[in-house]
């Protein structure tokens, strides 16, 4: 029996592994030798941005929680690798260790398991922004050096991967998991308490979020960034799910308008509600972009860079930059009828997961 330990430490992650999931738990259930032990780092704990996931999804209770907590990006780097070695200490260790994303489990958890010779694969491989000063790219770069099968999401991850001497029989065009999510519950997303109370209109009112520190560890730069936003938004309603990184400067600076809702985060399936039904979302996030990317919604990242650039050759992304400058004329463009309409890319088609688990049947059975 093949035996995996599925990683998920945050947010993304679990988008990213349910499908996998399922398409394991198909698998077992056909009479494939393939099972797996999922396990949760605890590196996101807020139960909006983490339990509440699991739920929705239908992921099972993780099998292990090592519960690695907050702290710095070292701190948690630590209790994730010390956590995860303890446990393939104790225990059987598994045929692969799969990880998915760029968050720091990934990272913590494919070197841990590299140094007990355990085969690691790395699912969304490949994606750069080339910006060093993101704690993800490094986490991309180190998980990436060290995986043994990589699954990829586009052809620009490929090439990512070749030009970095990886050779083509490890490296698996599979397509993107958070998209099986996606499709999978897209009839089931849930209207949240905010859509009544605010009597929102399908294509009236705009979607924001922001988090990253380029955005928001600057009290003045956010503060400038929103009001452009609220300036340039005509009359429409922001609904604007507040990350708890962004809550803390927010009451610093104490804007406010009457168009601008600052709202508790949601779970997956509220939130994408207001997604799909948005006129625009404004984001710093680079799975955002790829769900507006299936969706057909307009969508303005607040980046110099983007990981994902399928999202904007292809989709419906387009990269402002992080000077609130570019935002006026963005808006005029999206408020003129003018926006592309994009397309979704190859692959992108709801059936990743399975493609994955049979690669990992051919290699590992």
């Amino acid at each position: 029996m093949i035996q995996i330990d599925l990683i998920a430490g945050a947010r993304p992650n679990f988008m990213k592994i349910s499908p996998i999931i399922d398409a394991i738990k198909t698998a077992l259930a056909e009479g494939k030798d393939i099972t797996f032990r999922l396990i949760h780092t605890g590196q996101h704990y807020d139960k909006n941005m983490s339990g509440s996931f699991f739920e929705q999804l239908g992921i099972p209770e993780p099998d292990v929680n090592l519960g690695a907590g907050g702290g710095s990006q070292a701190e948690q780097t630590a209790a994730i690798m010390v956590g995860y070695e303890k446990l393939l200490l104790d225990t059987s260790k598994p045929d692969l260790c799969l990880v998915v994303g760029d968050v720091t489990s990934t990272m913590a958890c494919a070197i841990t398991a590299q140094k007990l010779l355990v085969k690691v694969a790395h699912v969304e491989a490949g994606i750069r922004s080339g910006d060093w000063s993101m704690p993800e790219e490094i986490n991309r770069m180190v998980t990436d050096s060290i995986t043994n099968y990589f699954f990829t999401t586009s052809e620009i991850a490929n090439k990512n991967l070749k030009n970095a001497g990886v050779g083509e029989d490890r490296i698996f065009f599979v397509g993107n998991t958070m998209i099986d999510t996606l499709l999978k519950h897209r009839s089931r997303f849930q209207k949240p308490e905010v859509w009544d109370r605010l009597n929102l209109e399908k294509g009236k009112f705009l979607v924001m979020t922001l988090h990253r520190p380029a955005n928001v560890d600057q009290e003045e730069k956010l503060k400038e960034l929103i009001q452009k936003i609220v300036d340039h938004t005509l009359d429409l309603p922001l609904v604007f799910p507040v990350h708890p990184r962004t809550k803390k400067m927010l009451q610093n600076i104490g804007i406010s308008h009457d168009r601008l809702h600052m709202i508790d985060p949601l779970g997956y399936l509220e939130f994408n509600y207001l997604v799909e039904k948005a006129k625009a979302v404004v984001t710093d996030s680079g799975g955002i972009t790829e769900e507006t990317t299936v969706m057909g919604i307009p969508c303005m990242t607040l980046r110099d860079n983007t990981e994902r650039p399928e999202t904007i050759t292809q989709g419906t992304n387009e990269l402002l930059g992080t000077d609130p400058k570019a935002i006026p004329p963005a808006m005029e463009k999206l408020f003129s009828g003018s926006w592309k309409t994009g397309q979704v890319p190859h692959l992108w088609d709801g059936k990743t997961a399975g493609r994955i688990v049979k690669v990992l049947l051919e290699k590992l059975g």
